[in-house]
């Protein structure tokens, strides 16, 4: 049973014994390759979700509608990968555990590999759908494996071959798309095939991981990777709708770094990217 967050992302807040749904934050950045601040994210997007409203009108639907309990953040040790991925990996066990789905708000990208970790143990044949600017399938980043750059090669090492489906990569080293041909699916630049994929997924479980950095940084610059040539909200909007049809047993989104848009465009996205998915993926079963 865990108690609820003092301060709650908008329109998260039942109890916890009738939630669907359970948030919780991950404010881990330790192994950030370039920029800093994502263990800022969670924090600032239950802060700034009141910037919001919980009606869709994109859904024609309410997060009052839906049953979601927010936790509040984890502690993490800064610093210490490993750890940190041990306390991700039992709150996230903990929920499943307890007939929920966990909502993880990261962090940087690693945060992924604890949630997954825990949903490997309890789904057999668990499939990861990604959407991402970068590969993040290097065997190590300066000599480290378990780095945000590294995260999808150490869930290909916990799922093994044809069980990730990365969408809208644009950016990594030759041997991350030669690995990618051999192992994954891998769809560049943008968000096309998510439909044939959901086709081929069918009804097996499936962790989604999305990666904010997917999107233009015209519209998000609040990243600490941004990589040009991304998508749009809508087109994002439109793919997370076809992954919403899938089997889906937990998901995050991360990488947000509000210290780099004093503007507060990007957290309002992240926020409304947020509530979007919480409806989409509520009505599953």
């Amino acid at each position: 049973m865990l108690n609820k967050n003092i301060q709650t992302f908008i329109g998260c807040d039942c109890d916890y014994n009738d939630a669907r749904i359970v948030l919780f934050g991950a404010p881990f950045d330790s192994t950030t390759s370039f920029r800093p601040g994502t263990r800022f994210a969670s924090q600032s997007m239950r802060s700034e979700s009141f910037g919001i409203e919980t009606y869709s009108p994109y859904q024609d639907e309410d997060l009052t509608d839906i049953k979601v309990f927010d936790s509040g953040d984890l502690e993490l040790p800064f610093g210490i990968p490993e750890q940190a991925l041990l306390d991700i990996e039992e709150r996230t066990q903990t929920i499943l555990d307890d007939g929920k789905l966990p909502c993880m708000i990261g962090g940087e990208h690693l945060v992924t590999l604890g949630a997954v970790r825990a949903a490997a143990k309890k789904y057999d044949d668990l499939h990861v759908v990604q959407f991402d600017a970068h590969a993040d399938l290097r065997n190590d980043y300066l000599g480290v494996k378990l780095s945000h750059a590294c995260v999808m090669r150490r869930c290909h090492d916990l799922l093994g071959d044809g069980k990730i489906f990365q969408f809208g990569i644009r950016s990594g080293e030759r041997d991350e798309f030669i690995f990618a041909k051999e192992h994954t699916f891998m769809n560049r630049f943008d968000l096309g095939n998510v439909s044939k994929s959901v086709q081929n997924i069918g009804q097996a479980p499936v962790y989604f991981t999305l990666d904010l950095d997917v999107l233009d940084p015209s519209e998000f610059p609040g990243t600490g990777t941004p990589e040009a040539g991304g998508v749009s909200f809508i087109a994002l909007l439109d793919a997370i709708k076809e992954v919403s049809k899938l089997n889906i047993v937990g998901f995050d989104i991360n990488e947000l770094s509000p210290v780099y848009d004093t503007s507060g465009r990007s957290t309002a996205l992240a926020c409304k990217i947020l509530r979007e998915i919480l409806i989409l993926v509520s009505h599953k079963d």
